[in-house]
């Protein structure tokens, strides 16, 4: 009797790991997480908040979840070639960007690097698009889901993860550029 029930335990985790990586192994080879708004200001005045990383302090997210983040700035002040390293607590981690792209004011690319909690490197978009007196601003992020992220994807839902962080994220840079 007991031989069976375990058996049956044994064969009903086999059965669960294995529907796991199937849906795993269907999920796309890349992510894109997107979110946008439209702030009441000219391009001009919010892309020098974006192009510094100095500003982030300012209206990104991630700065107000540990108190105690370490930041470090380096490369060119502003614009392409700028650096930003930051190291925290498990709800920020440890990573760095860099600006790769500054096309004044409509467009700014980043590379993403995250170290800790997990490795991975992302690409990020923001757009301004210039809507008469007020602007949209759209932030998006894409990269590569390797089969282990895509395991976790089964049960976390990227989007909702970090889109939220982005709505908080534009709607502080929409107050900060509104002032």
């Amino acid at each position: 009797m007991l031989k069976t029930i375990l058996l049956s335990i044994a064969g009903l985790l086999a059965t669960g790991i294995v529907v796991v990586l199937i849906l795993a192994a269907m999920r796309p080879d890349s992510f894109s997480v997107q979110r946008a708004t439209t702030i009441n200001a000219p391009a001009e005045r919010i892309f020098p908040l974006i192009a510094d990383f100095r500003q982030w302090g300012a209206w990104s997210p991630w700065e107000k979840k540990d108190p105690n983040l370490t930041r470090s700035f380096s490369g060119a002040q502003s614009g392409v070639g700028a650096r930003y390293a930051w190291a925290g607590d498990k709800n920020v981690g440890e990573g760095g960007m860099e600006i790769v792209e500054a096309t004044v004011p409509s467009r700014i690319g980043l590379k993403l690097d995250f170290l800790k909690p997990f490795e991975a490197h992302n690409d990020v978009v923001f757009a301004l698009v210039p809507q008469g007196t007020a602007t949209t601003v759209t932030w998006t992020m894409t990269g590569p889901t390797p089969f282990f992220f895509k395991i976790v994807h089964v049960v976390m839902n990227m989007d909702k993860m970090v889109g939220g962080d982005f709505e908080n994220g534009l709607a502080a840079l929409k107050a900060q550029a509104e002032r």
